[in-house]
């Protein structure tokens, strides 16, 4: 989901992965605040400018062709929308249509209603990036690297990518029908889905076998990641044997500020800074570990890639500038904003970014990421491990996996790969902290 340090936040921007039930609304990292309305400016405040939009919307009112086309609330939010894509904060600062506030709250609670299915702008073209386990998209068909085409008989063309996700998500029990174009088939294919509550677990974790390292997914920055994280290393301390830990942050489109300086703190020694935000008026909070960790000395491999963004970069910057892990993976999304939720009067919302997140060595992460130690890319369509995956995992399962990333991250934690054709752990000398 990217990438300035190597040309394109343009790009960037749309290739970002994001999850269709919950919507790329979902791309918020931090601080969300509950409603908070603001009074207007005073008539005599508002910049000259503004004039010019009253002028061109009277002659669309009085003079365009196709009346019944004039849609009021259309021609606002269309404008409210151009006027936040202007600030250039993009998949952050966004308008929020009232259907959209309730669901985007929910978003960050880890319920949700939909297909179940990771997605991402390539090419102008609407891919799945990989249906989640045990998802409705799963089990209708829907696999890695579909191209969507049409929903329920529309077409995408020209569509952005949230658009997309709004026709696509929908309540529980009801049908959507995708026409998707695959590879390997000549002709578009079309599956229907029938929707489903998505319940997945903002932390889910499984030792890898005959190795002595752990794997820990964080897959969102949701209400309850301090506590799911802390009962998962809580086990994983207690373990005879503990080499270290893949922490994997790829994909993950951010959340609550708080929950990402609570997982630091699992891993970063007491007082080590985490971040730094500065406002409009250049006053700086510093954000530093604190209270008790559980994997403060435990070796740390952590993935990150284009679709790491907000939350997700905060510990990711925190912990390598830190030196407290290794990143490997790909320059993740750049979009370092706390964003606070402003109610507009007719249940619409602005999320707007109202300070900018620093790394603790100053480093700005909006339009520019945070950079790996270790790159590895690897095609979006690649099909992640995950824990499901690795609780039974079978030599020849592992001779089939293809994620590159992961397979670094082994490495660096000093699997020989090729050893054996069972998974072998040797001793491996890594710096922590205590």
């Amino acid at each position: 989901m990217m990438r300035l340090s190597r040309t394109k936040l343009g790009r960037r921007a749309v290739q970002s992965a994001v999850v269709i039930w919950l919507m790329a609304l979902a791309f918020v990292g931090g601080n969300i605040s509950g409603y908070s309305i603001r009074s207007a400016l005073a008539a005599e405040e508002r910049p000259t400018q503004f004039t010019i939009f009253w002028e061109a919307w009277d002659y669309v009112v009085a003079h365009f062709v196709d009346r019944e086309k004039v849609d009021f609330t259309a021609m606002t939010y269309g404008a409210i929308e151009g006027m936040l894509a202007s600030l250039g904060d993009e998949g952050h600062t966004t308008f929020l249509h009232p259907d959209a506030v309730e669901l985007h709250q929910t978003s960050l609670e880890g319920s949700f209603e939909g297909i179940g299915a990771y997605v991402s702008m390539a090419d102008g073209n609407v891919l799945i990036v990989a249906p989640i386990n045990g998802s409705p998209a799963e089990q209708a068909g829907i696999l890695a690297g579909d191209i969507i085409l049409e929903v329920d008989g529309e077409s995408v063309e020209g569509k952005s990518l949230d658009q997309v996700i709004f026709l696509v998500r929908g309540p529980a029990d009801s049908e959507v029908v995708l026409t998707v174009s695959r590879p390997e088939l000549q002709e578009p294919l079309q599956v229907s889905i029938t929707r489903a509550p998505i319940e997945v677990p903002s932390v889910s974790w499984s030792p890898i076998p005959n190795t002595g390292i752990f794997y820990i997914k964080i897959s969102l920055f949701t209400s309850g990641v301090d506590r799911e994280l802390e009962a998962a290393l809580r086990e994983i301390s207690e373990a005879q044997t503990n080499q270290g830990i893949i922490l994997d942050l790829r994909n993950n489109p951010g959340g609550y500020l708080q929950q990402a300086i609570q997982a630091n703190s699992q891993f970063l020694p007491k007082g080590d800074l985490i971040l730094i935000e500065s406002d409009a008026n250049q006053n700086q909070t510093v954000h530093r570990s604190r209270g008790l960790g559980y994997a403060r000395g435990m070796p740390l491999v952590v993935l990150i890639n284009e679709g790491t963004a907000s939350a997700g970069e905060i510990t990711a910057g925190a912990l390598k500038e830190n030196e407290r892990a290794i990143l490997i993976g790909e320059t993740t999304f750049g979009t370092g904003t706390v964003l606070n939720q402003f109610g507009l009067s007719d249940g619409s919302a602005i999320l707007l970014g109202v300070t900018n997140w620093l790394t603790p060595n100053g480093n700005l992460i909006k339009g520019e990421g945070v950079t790996p130690n270790v790159e590895v890319t690897q095609p979006i369509s690649s099909r992640h491990v995950d824990a499901d995956l690795l609780r039974n995992l079978t030599a020849e399962q592992f001779s089939a996996v293809e994620d590159d990333q992961f397979l670094k991250a082994l490495e660096q934690l000093g699997v020989e790969l090729h050893a054996s054709p069972l998974l072998n752990a040797v001793p491996y000398d890594f710096v922590t902290h205590d």
